[in-house]
């Protein structure tokens, strides 16, 4: 406990002060523990005389030894060896007190029925017999001895309890006062008796209950009328005796008839009469304890302190054995002790450091015991100047709690809960009550106080913080270490001390102080923002003034809510006090980004900070300089909506302006340190490293709408602003700084980029011109390593966004200068391959097992239109007449119009004989190619390629005359191996022809069946029913086949040209008539 703290009325206001009906509490002084040099020596003698006139045997936990206990009431009471000597030798030639035994005779229980009915009428006789030495041991070995109380002690010594009428258990509840000279001698003695009185033989026959009364009357007949019957006795060694005892005793029979008489519960206790000792004969034995166990309470404390412990409340044997002793033999009620120990406890509490849980053990015990009749006027006022004096005292504690009880002293909550849990529970005694009428009630008192406090702490914070130089700037400072120290005392107030006064008081100490500090704050701050208004903010005053209204933000947030205070808040609208500040605000906050801005790059090296991290410091130096920005944004937190956007719009605009600056700061210094620089790719270490600066840029500014708020921002505003606003503002401004960074970035790289595409169509055209004798996998080793390099490296040093562009750039230039290779090399099947092959492994290189460009990304229409050119151009003449094949017999299944006609067949394969059956059966709505409006038709049937069936040669059916709808009913057969039927491209091809005597046969049409549809050339079965096929005829294509066109500019291969030149013949014949079909 903090005691540096004055007294309760050191100061104006304090707790109590003005409460209607209360107490002036700072007008009570609490009685003082400390004697004067007389009353200690009184006092002292008092407790030797205690000591060495102690009766009885010690308590278990009771020291035995004088000698111990007289040296530790020497050290108590600060007493010099002579001086001790001197009061010992006086205090044993004082007269002894008179030693007495106040024995209770409580009840008894189980004793014998004595009488007809079955009961007994006991009571009891006792007395102590001196002079004769009792033996001990059980009663079994002593002389069993009748009524002997009225045969040993004399009659004038002798005690008599009441007669209790007709019952086995009697309740007496009788003290006697027994004196006795030598306790060694002394022994006590009790008789219990059946009281008998003179009644007829009818009385006592109506009283007949069983053969056991019957047997009584018999034995009642033969003794003396009116003689007393003998139920037990009980013989107690008083030096065998504590100084307090508390038992039930077995009464002992004289005979062996009922050895079990049943029990008596008696209590002793040794005490003292005419005590010799100044001390009892002039004071209250009351009064001497009080002082007795302040004493030793106020040395046991002490004792503690000096040894930098802290009491607990628990007395020491030796202190406990001389109160206990003291209080025994004055004969003290429990009651008197439990006041003297609340007397003396709530005195020293007030004076000395202990525990304050050490008063509620003589609360309780007073509560319990509280007849306010068995105390005098005086023992009633000092009990109420007590409970007075304690509550002052405890309420000047509350109101400095904050420096009584700190917390930087872990205990400290709990000592206050423990000090209210004292005054709660003394206020609510019926001794206080009753003593204390006018008192007001605690929680109003402890409000009160609270208040009081509360506002002494402001001004002596207020005190403390008081500037040494008078000035604005120095004023504004003091200000704000006031307004954090508030801060810091409601936190406290809210997660320390509100649950201790709730809980205790049901008082809501963090609202009222709250409300009381507010008050003050916004006072102070108030005049100190008018005093600053007068006069242009300068940067430190600005400075000074936020970190104000930063607190005071943070201050007020803690505000209870509205239900637990009244009316509105001194502190409502505190951001206007600021407003003209503003601008300063946000010029500083842009003029310091800057400046770090520009120092970053300043110091920037260029060089990345690790593998992980592709950019270098200035990077992460805007980063950190933006997050700050961002920061000083959720500070200022503006409540005005329409002023909060129009903040928010300079805070993006500034940003925005800061990346741009940035840009042309990193480029200007890349610029500066690649001037001396020979080494390229030391510049384009460089340029990878500034590309990755405005990509982390760009990511940090894409999260502003987050760090600023936007949503919620754009919610406030909502009813001020218009929504198109809000897009041409803030939405605008990101958009057009995020563009520019992207056109920033896209420059940088097209720039990287632009330096490997003239590599990547070198090793292109060198691989064209690779000799025919290098294999295409050989020639492409060159363009495939240097991009293994080239791209290695690039990953090494872009971030991963700026690859990708990177990667983007250079397929796209890949497949341009691989166009226009494969356009100059059509003609060449050994160049078009290589090139196709290049083609399939930049694409596995650029894709990179799912960390270079995705699918779609490479897949682009460049791409695959590239893909089908190499593919048809890498093809073998053979390859490419199949492939014409393939898209006449696709182009015949798309074909559903009869405009040219159809022919109907039948054609099935058996494979025991490997041979090709066709039947054609007839053709339909053939076009008149003749003059005379009709024509002379007939079929050509040929195996198609020519290459895979050279050993057949064409079949043609009969020529029928003027005749659109001809039956032919023929049938062919071709001796053929079902293999080459199966391959793609194998087909039947039947040309219808119309037949011309003088010149060229025309062309009615062409129809294709693939070969591998055929019936019985999968199975090995024989096909049954074989079903007729209906067969559109198709002209060429008019525009050109690309196949064709390949195949065409093969010149030196004949096989290709002979094929070209029957196609160009068939499409020239099919141009020739009309009308045009749709084809």
């Amino acid at each position: 406990m903090d005691l540096s703290h004055g007294g309760p009325g050191d100061e104006e206001g304090g707790p109590g002060a003005g409460l209607a009906g209360g107490l002036l509490w700072e007008q009570i002084e609490p009685a003082s523990h400390h004697l004067s040099p007389e009353e200690r020596a009184l006092l002292y003698e008092e407790a030797l005389y205690t000591v060495l006139h102690r009766l009885g045997q010690p308590e278990p936990s009771h020291v035995r030894e004088a000698s111990e206990l007289l040296l530790y009431l020497q050290e108590a009471f600060h007493m010099e060896p002579e001086e001790h000597q001197q009061m010992l030798q006086r205090v044993q030639k004082l007269e002894k007190p008179i030693f007495c035994l106040k024995a209770t005779v409580k009840q008894a229980k189980g004793i014998l029925g004595k009488d007809v009915s079955g009961f007994s009428d006991p009571y009891c006789l006792l007395g102590i017999e001196q002079g004769v030495s009792v033996q001990g041991g059980s009663p079994g070995s002593r002389r069993r001895q009748k009524a002997v109380v009225r045969h040993t002690i004399p009659e004038e010594h002798t005690h008599r309890t009441q007669v209790i009428e007709q019952t086995l258990n009697p309740v007496w509840e009788e003290t006697f006062i027994l004196e006795f000279e030598d306790i060694s001698s002394s022994s006590f003695h009790l008789d219990m008796w059946d009281m008998d009185t003179v009644e007829s033989v009818r009385q006592k026959l109506g009283e007949l209950t069983d053969l056991h009364g019957l047997r009584r009357i018999f034995k009642e007949a033969r003794k003396d009328k009116g003689q007393d019957d003998f139920l037990g006795n009980i013989v107690v060694r008083l030096q065998d005796l504590r100084c307090r005892e508390d038992h039930w005793y077995p009464l002992e029979p004289c005979t062996e008839t009922y050895p079990d008489r049943g029990q008596c519960h008696l209590q002793f206790q040794l005490i003292h009469k005419r005590r010799a000792p100044a001390a009892s004969r002039s004071q209250p034995s009351y009064t001497v304890h009080l002082h007795l166990l302040q004493q030793l309470v106020s040395h046991e404390v002490t004792q503690h302190q000096a040894g930098s412990t802290s009491w607990d409340g628990s007395l020491s044997p030796q202190a406990a054995t001389i109160l206990f002793l003291h209080a025994t033999q004055k004969d003290l009620s429990d009651f008197h002790q439990s006041m003297a120990q609340w007397l003396a406890y709530s005195r020293l509490y007030q004076s000395l450091e202990f525990p304050s849980s050490c008063l509620l053990h003589p609360i309780t015990s007073i509560e319990y015991q509280w007849i306010q009749g068995r105390l005098k006027g005086e023992q009633l006022e000092e009990l109420a100047a007590s409970f007075s004096s304690l509550l002052a005292y405890g309420l000047s504690l509350i109101r400095k709690f904050r420096s009584v009880f700190p917390l930087s002293m872990a205990d400290s909550p709990a000592r206050l809960q423990s000090l209210l849990r004292v005054l709660v529970q003394m206020c609510k005694m019926k001794a206080f009550g009753e003593l204390c009428p006018d008192s007001a009630p605690l929680p109003r008192l402890v409000t009160e106080t609270l208040r009081t406090g509360t506002t002494e702490w402001f001004h002596l914070k207020q005190q403390h913080h008081q500037p040494m130089v008078q000035g604005l700037l120095e004023a504004g400072k003091a200000l704000l270490s006031l307004v954090q120290d508030v801060i810091g005392d409601l936190l406290q107030c809210q997660h320390t001390w509100n649950k201790i006064f709730q809980n205790t008081l049901k008082v809501d100490l963090f609202s009222m102080a709250f409300v009381e500090l507010q008050w003050l704050v916004a006072k102070r701050v108030q005049d100190h923002t008018a005093a600053v208004a007068g006069s242009p903010v300068s940067p430190e005053m600005g400075e000074s003034l936020f970190q104000l209204y930063v607190s005071l933000k943070e201050l007020y947030q803690l505000r209870p809510d509205p239900t637990d205070r009244d009316g509105a808040l001194a502190l409502d609208g505190f951001h206007r006090w600021f407003q003209p500040a503003v601008p300063s605000w946000l010029q500083k906050t842009y003029s310091v980004a800057l400046a770090r801005v520009q120092r970053a790059v300043r110091m920037d090296e260029l060089v990345p900070l690790g593998e992980l991290t592709k950019h270098s410091t200035s990077a992460v130096d805007l980063s950190t300089c933006f997050a700050q920005i961002s920061h000083t944004a959720r500070q200022l937190d503006w409540p005005d909506p329409e002023e909060a956007f129009m903040i928010t719009v300079k805070f993006v605009e500034d940003t925005c302006r800061l990346a741009l600056v940035y840009c042309s700061l990193i480029k200007a210094r890349a610029r500066e340190l690649s001037a001396g620089q020979k080494d390229q790719g030391q510049a384009a270490n460089m340029l990878c490293v500034v590309v990755n600066d405005m990509e982390q840029l760009r990511l940090v500014i894409g999260k502003l709408p987050a760090q600023l708020a936007w949503e919620a921002l754009e919610q406030r505003v909502g009813a001020v602003l218009e929504q198109d606003q809000l897009q041409n503002t803030l939405h605008a401004q990101l958009q057009g700084a995020l563009a520019g960074l992207g056109h920033e970035i896209r420059t940088g790289v097209r720039t990287l980029a632009q330096q490997l595409e003239v590599g990547i169509a070198t090793h292109i055209q060198k691989l064209v011109g690779v000799k025919e004798s290098v294999l295409p996998e050989d020639a492409i080793l060159p363009l495939m390593k240097f991009l293994e390099v080239k791209l290695c490296y690039m990953n090494t040093n872009l971030v991963q966004e700026n690859f990708s562009s990177l990667l983007t750039l250079l397929w796209t230039h890949t497949l341009k200068v691989l166009t226009e290779a494969a356009a100059s090399q059509r003609s060449c099947p050994l160049a078009s391959s290589r090139l196709k092959i290049a083609l399939q492994n930049l694409e596995i290189c650029f894709y990179a097992e799912g960390c270079g460009l995705p699918p779609e990304a490479l897949h682009t229409d460049d791409f695959q239109a590239l893909q089908r050119d190499l593919e048809l151009q890498a093809a073998s003449s053979r390859e490419l007449i199949r492939k014409y094949f393939c898209s006449r017999i696709q182009r015949q299944a798309e074909t559903t119009s009869e405009e040219l006609g159809a022919v109907t067949v039948k054609a099935s394969y058996r494979a025991s004989e490997q041979k090709l059956r066709v039947e054609l059966l007839s053709a339909s709505s053939l076009l008149p190619l003749d003059s005379n409006g009709s024509s002379d038709p007939f079929v050509q049937l040929t195996l198609e390629p020519r290459h895979e069936f050279p050993e057949l040669a064409p079949r043609e059916t009969q020529k029928h005359k003027k005749d659109l709808h001809p039956l032919f009913d023929e049938t062919f057969e071709f001796l053929v191996p079902a293999e080459p039927c199966m391959k793609d491209g194998a087909c039947l091809l039947l040309t219808v022809l119309d037949h011309d005597t003088l010149g060229a046969d025309d062309l009615e049409g062409e129809a294709f069946l693939p070969l591998r549809s055929v019936p019985g050339l999968t199975g090995t079965e024989e096909p049954g029913e074989v079903p007729q096929t209906r067969l559109p005829l198709t002209y060429p294509a008019l525009n050109g086949d690309p196949v064709l066109q390949l195949l065409e500019s093969r010149k030196g291969d004949r096989e290709a040209q002979v094929f070209v030149r029957l196609r160009r013949q068939r499409a020239k014949q099919a141009s020739q008539h009309a009308p045009r079909p749709g084809q």
